[in-house]
C-alpha cells in the first residue's frame, strides 16, 4: 500500500478543528462499541459470534482503525499529509486472512465494513457538526472517511485472496503426496494421516483411470470433485503419449457403468474399484492391461479391465503359459506350421463353442465339413486325451488367447 494513499491525499486538504478532533478521540471506545453492536445485529454471519473475549478483541481492532483515521486527520495539520497506515492496513489484511482460514467468503466482512462505515460516519459527523465545522469541512471529512474504509476493505480482500492462494497451494501439495502414497501402496495408517492433512474425506472405494493427458481436463470436469490426480505422467509403452492417472471415488457397482459412459471417446482404461487404501492394485491392473497391448478404441468406449479378467489372469505368468501351450500342442509339432496353426485354431474354437460344429464353422468362416475334417485329424493326434477333463482344461487355458503378436491364419 502506498504511503501517499487516497486517504492521505484527502487528509492533506482537510482542515478540522483541533478541539473537534480531540472530542472524536475521546469518543473512540463508545464508537467502537456501537459499531460492533450494529455489525452483530445487521450481519447474520457475525450474529452470536462476536461475544466475550472475541468482542473485546474486535472492539480493540475497531478502535485501532478509527484511531489511525483520527491520527491521519491530525497529521494533516502538521504540513506532512503522509502517515504510515501500516498498522491499520496490516490488521485489516490479517482480518481478511482469518476469514479465509475460517472458511468464510469476503461477503460478510465487506458487509461489516459497510455497516461500520455508516455507524462511524453517523457518530463522527454529529460531533463535527456540533463542533461548528463548516459544511465543506464535513463533506471533505465524509470523503476522507469512506476513502479510508475503502483502503481497509482492499487490504482485507488482499489478505483473503492471499490466504486462499496459499492454502490452495498447500492443499494441492498435500493431495499430490496422498495420491503418490496411495499408488505406492503405503500402509493404511500413513494414508489416513495423509488424507487428514490434505483435508480429503476418504470415500468407500477408489478406481484408477488412465487416459491421455490431452483428454484430462474435459474428463475431470465430469468426474467427482474429490477425484485425485497424479502429478506424474505414466509413460505408456507403445502408446506414443503420456497418460494421466486419476483416482475416482465411489464408482463401484452400478456407478461403474456411468463412469464408463462419462469416459466414452476419451481413450480411457479403467482399473477395478478397490477399498480406497488398496487402490494401488487397481493402478497395477490398469497398467498391466496396457502392457499386454490392450487399448481402448479411438472415439469408442473406455477399456474396462473387468471385461478382460481371463486374459489378465492367464498373462500373470507369460513363461508358464508359453510352456503350457507348448506342452498341450506337442501332438501338432511334427506338422507343417500352417497346418498346425489351423488345427490349433480349430481346436480352440471347438473348445470354446463346446463342440457345436456350425458355431465353429461360423467362427472360423469355413464350411462345416472343413470343421469335421480338421476335428477328425485332431482326434487322430490326441486320441482319448480330448475327452480327459484335465487335458481339456489345459487346452482351454493354453488356447484361450493367441500369443501376443500372433495373427489368425486366413487359409481355409
Amino acid at each position: 500500500m502506498s504511503e501517499r494513499s487516497e486517504a492521505t491525499r484527502r487528509a492533506a486538504r482537510l482542515e478540522l478543528d483541533a478541539r473537534v478532533a480531540g472530542e472524536l478521540h475521546e469518543r473512540l471506545p463508545l464508537l467502537a462499541e456501537r459499531t460492533i453492536t450494529a455489525i452483530t445485529a445487521e450481519v447474520p454471519s457475525y450474529s452470536g459470534t462476536l461475544t466475550g473475549q472475541m468482542r473485546e478483541k474486535i472492539e480493540t481492532a475497531v478502535q485501532l482503525a478509527l484511531g489511525t483515521f483520527l491520527q491521519l486527520i491530525g497529521r494533516s495539520h502538521g504540513g506532512d499529509p503522509s502517515i504510515p497506515l501500516g498498522g491499520a492496513l496490516e490488521a485489516a489484511y490479517a482480518l481478511g486472512s482469518g476469514e479465509a482460514r475460517s472458511g468464510r467468503s469476503m461477503d460478510a466482512l465487506l458487509a461489516a465494513y459497510r455497516v461500520g462505515a455508516r455507524v462511524s460516519w453517523r457518530e463522527m459527523s454529529t460531533t463535527t457538526v456540533q463542533g461548528g465545522s463548516s459544511a465543506a469541512t464535513v463533506a471533505e471529512f465524509a470523503e476522507l472517511m469512506f476513502a479510508y474504509i475503502d483502503e481497509l476493505s482492499a487490504a482485507s480482500v488482499a489478505g483473503h485472496a492471499d490466504e486462499l492462494a496459499s492454502a490452495g497451494r498447500a492443499r494441492r501439495r498435500n493431495l499430490e503426496r496422498l495420491t503418490q502414497r496411495l499408488l505406492a501402496g503405503e500402509p493404511e495408517e500413513a494414508l489416513l494421516r495423509s488424507a487428514e492433512r490434505a483435508d480429503w474425506p476418504a470415500p468407500q472405494t477408489l478406481t484408477v483411470v488412465l487416459l491421455p493427458r490431452a483428454n484430462l481436463r474435459a474428463a475431470l470436469a465430469r468426474l467427482h470433485p474429490r477425484t485425485l490426480e497424479s502429478g506424474d505422467d505414466l509413460a505408456a509403452g507403445g502408446a506414443g503419449e503420456d497418460l494421466a492417472v486419476l483416482l475416482v471415488p465411489d464408482t463401484h457397482g452400478d456407478r461403474r457403468r456411468q463412469l464408463a459412459r462419462v469416459l466414452h471417446g476419451r481413450r480411457a482404461v479403467l482399473g477395478p474399484a478397490r477399498p480406497w487404501p488398496l487402490v494401488a492394485s487397481s493402478y497395477q491392473r490398469a497398467v498391466r492391461a496396457l502392457s499386454l497391448g490392450l487399448r481402448p478404441a479411438d472415439d469408442g468406449p473406455a477399456l474396462d479391465t473387468e471385461e478382460h479378467l481371463a486374459e489378465l489372469v492367464l498373462s500373470t505368468d507369460p513363461e508358464g503359459l508359453a510352456d503350457l501351450r507348448a506342452r498341450v500342442l506337442a501332438p501338432l509339432a511334427s506338422l507343417p506350421p500352417g497346418t498346425a496353426d489351423r488345427l490349433a485354431e480349430t481346436l480352440r474354437s471347438w473348445l470354446l463353442h463346446q463342440g457345436r460344429r456350425d458355431d465353429v464353422a461360423a467362427d472360423l468362416f469355413v464350411h462345416a465339413q472343413t470343421v469335421r475334417y480338421r476335428m477328425g485329424k485332431l482326434r487322430e493326434l490326441y486320441g482319448e486325451r480330448l475327452t480327459d477333463p484335465t487335458t481339456v482344461l489345459d487346452l482351454t487355458l493354453a488356447l484361450a488367447f493367441p500369443p501376443r503378436g500372433e495373427t489368425d491364419d486366413p487359409a481355409p
